[in-house]
């Protein structure tokens, strides 16, 4: 249920969504509605006020920045880890499906990070958290990205499956049950900037110690000073869409109890 409604709530936390519902608002739908033209017009107003500040990407990139930064990576360079948790949410996978090839977004810079530490022996092995889709039974994320380890040189007994996490908690609750099964101690996280303060918490939540590497920083310092980053873009939606997400995501977690404050 809390999957369900996760998703369900990504789309009212979109400022497409915002701007379409506004916008439909201010449409007058009956003839007697016309006469409400005022409402009706601040209403379309505001429409196009979000979609066009939720375009910007100096705003977007605003919020993304503080997201970012609220965590500071504890990565020890002189630490062999026991175990390196790579979380999931870097592959397409109906895009895998239908082309047979491994499908990867914005968030691969998670995988070549995680590559380089068992490459470079700074981790023993490598927990691959993330679940598979039951309509792409056969391009289970970690899976995917299991093979893709392998064939990059990681021998398949340093690579533990773990896929059946659906959100950043139950990352942290099955690697958790993974690491003391396996008696490891030494623990590294790895993934995105903007999304570590909450891992980390989820991991403290679940009474598990663990450092942290943050990898693919999307803010940029000097965002908004040429003109032409004052343009409403579609990125700039999709952009503000995943921060708004984000920021919602650390306000329930915490609420239910899926995360604290690390130690």
């Amino acid at each position: 249920m809390f999957f369900f409604l996760s998703k369900v709530l990504d789309v009212f936390l979109c400022p497409y969504t915002w701007g379409v519902l506004l916008f439909a608002a201010a449409v007058p739908w009956r003839a007697r509605g016309a006469r409400r033209w005022r409402r009706r017009r601040a209403f379309g107003i505001a429409g196009m006020a979000v979609l066009l500040l939720a375009g910007l990407s100096p705003i977007s990139n605003a919020i993304m920045w503080r997201l970012e930064r609220v965590t500071t990576s504890t990565y020890r360079a002189d630490v062999t880890y026991d175990a390196v948790v790579l979380l999931g949410g870097l592959v397409d996978q109906e895009a895998t499906a239908e082309t047979g090839r491994a499908a990867y977004n914005d968030a691969v810079e998670r995988l070549i990070v995680a590559h380089e530490l068992l490459r470079d022996g700074k981790a023993r092995v490598v927990i691959v958290s993330a679940a598979t889709n039951p309509s792409f039974p056969d391009s289970g994320e970690a899976v995917v990205i299991g093979r893709q380890l392998e064939g990059w040189g990681i021998a398949k007994d340093r690579i533990i499956i773990e896929d059946r996490a659906l959100n950043t908690r139950e990352n942290a609750l099955y690697s958790q049950q993974i690491a003391q099964a396996r008696g490891f101690s030494n623990v590294l996280i790895v993934t995105s900037a903007f999304h570590m303060a909450r891992a980390e918490a989820c991991f403290a939540a679940v009474g598990m110690k663990v450092d942290t590497l943050a990898v693919d920083y999307r803010a940029h310092a000097h965002s908004g000073s040429g003109l032409n980053d004052w343009v409403p873009r579609v990125d700039g939606l999709a952009d503000m869409s995943g921060t708004l997400h984000e920021i919602f995501g650390r306000i329930v977690y915490r609420v239910k109890g899926y995360s604290k404050p690390a130690p």
